[in-house]
């Protein structure tokens, strides 16, 4: 099967070319080509390509076929590809239900975890401190680099897909709004899907869990671990369905709006590309400058797992390696154990400067414009709610969904986004492992506890 699939590769490429030559061909000479005629030229590299993704099994590849069968798709049959968004939002539907067993069972099993909380309390404010801080400056990028790129703005909407999508938002006081961040009813806020409720909840209920006698505590941690367990496995069935819904997302688009949706939403993946590499040499690297970090050694250390994290847009596969060379790198296990998993939940620079970016893609391909004090607000919105996602691929979908309904956005342009956002997840995904990584090295090197050069990494 390896053998076929090697023979595959270049057959794609070349059946590709040759549908692109003969398309440009047919575009600028006189040459007159039948539609039938281009339409098996497309198809032709694109069952290749599906061969090939046969032959290797893996996720990514398959969802890199969704996409581009999406496309061509959409483009051939938008008839039937415009009654493909149900199948889209039912991924959404099933995304949600990670999201409150996982917050919960996290968080819990974070701040619990520790017996001795005067031990871990140092460690505690000077991680969500540096988390807060770092997180902050990426939304800020992020806003910036959406306001400069302009990506979405101009874009001619069908008014089919704009009739009753704005969803009925009354404007709130202040007070309101600080009311709203705590739960009355736990039960309604899962129902709700109410994130910033259930963070604030699994926060009180891990400290409750940790201040408790080892007899009761010991039971809750346990059923909290086996939780957490469950539901990563929870979302590993729900991916097998992303193909699905990526396929039918891009199809239900292109045929909608045609091919020039696609201009849009690659000018927002270029956009999140260069902000994330902004983020890592304007705020990264500078960091490891000042706090004297062998920048070689990092760099190899955290190769490995962010490598992982690109792959598989996860970063709960990369979390164990990255554990392990973070110690081999200097940093010690009680740092590590402590951070890291924290950092999952509180520290995701890469998921944060998404959402900054595409929370004003949405309104600017809505055609809604957004006050300069209402992106502030959305941000400081996007700083609390984005919190508490770890390890779940895609939950930034539902976070999304939550700001657009928050701030009277139509929901649509967020479905899609959805087409491009296993491109976009590989790299804010990439981000979220080099950042919490880093984070480790900064409160050991805070400690004064960070043992250089003994980082024998392969």
């Amino acid at each position: 099967m390896r053998k076929i699939s090697s023979h595959l590769l270049p057959l794609f490429f070349l059946s590709l070319t040759l549908a692109v030559a003969i398309h440009l061909v047919n575009h600028y000479t006189g040459l007159q080509v039948p539609d039938g005629v281009l339409i098996v030229l497309r198809w032709i590299p694109l069952v290749f390509y599906f061969m090939y993704a046969a032959g290797k099994k893996k996720l990514t590849t398959w969802i890199f076929v969704s996409m581009l069968m999406g496309v061509e798709f959409g483009y051939d049959v938008p008839l039937v590809a415009k009654e493909l968004n149900l199948v889209s939002q039912i991924f959404i539907h099933l995304v949600k239900t990670i999201i409150a067993p996982l917050i919960f069972a996290t968080l819990v099993t974070g701040i619990a975890g520790h017996a001795n909380l005067k031990q871990v309390g140092r460690m505690g404010w000077k991680s969500l401190l540096y988390f807060e801080i770092v997180s902050t400056i990426a939304l800020f990028i992020g806003l910036a680099a959406i306001n400069i790129s302009g990506a979405g703005i101009g874009v001619v909407i069908p008014e089919a897909m704009t009739q009753g999508t704005l969803p009925v938002v009354q404007s709130q006081t202040w007070q309101q709004v600080v009311l709203h961040i705590f739960p009355e009813n736990i039960a309604k806020s899962i129902a709700e899907g109410q994130v910033l409720q259930i963070v604030v909840f699994s926060i009180l209920f891990g400290i409750a869990v940790a201040m408790v006698k080892e007899e009761y505590r010991a039971p809750m941690l346990r059923f909290t671990g086996s939780l957490t367990a469950v539901m990563f496995k929870f979302t590993n069935i729900i991916m097998l369905f992303a193909p699905f819904a990526v396929f039918s997302a891009i199809a239900y688009s292109v045929g909608h709006m045609g091919l020039n949706v696609l201009v849009n939403l690659f000018e927002l993946l270029a956009t999140l590309y260069v902000a994330l590499l902004v983020f890592m040499l304007g705020v990264l690297l500078p960091i490891m400058l000042v706090m004297k970090i062998p920048i070689r050694k990092f760099i190899k250390a955290v190769a490995e797992p962010a490598t992982i994290a690109f792959a598989t847009t996860s970063s709960e596969s990369a979390l164990p390696r990255a554990m392990e060379n973070m110690e081999q790198f200097g940093v010690p296990r009680k740092i590590v154990s402590f951070v890291m998993p924290t950092g999952y939940s509180f520290n995701l620079d890469g998921t944060t400067l998404y959402l900054a970016m595409a929370s004003i893609f949405v309104a600017n391909m809505a055609g809604i414009h957004l006050s300069f004090e209402t992106q502030i607000v959305m941000m400081l919105t996007l700083m609390l709610t984005s919190k508490g996602v770890a390890a779940v691929p895609r939950a930034s979908l539902v976070i999304l969904l939550g700001t657009a309904a928050s701030f009277g956005l139509p929901t649509w342009p967020i479905f899609i986004i959805l087409g491009i956002d296993e491109l976009m997840d590989m790299a804010r995904t990439a981000i979220n492992v080099i950042g919490n990584c880093l984070a480790t090295v900064v409160v050991a090197k805070w400690e004064g506890e960070f043992k250089e050069g003994i980082s024998n990494i392969d």
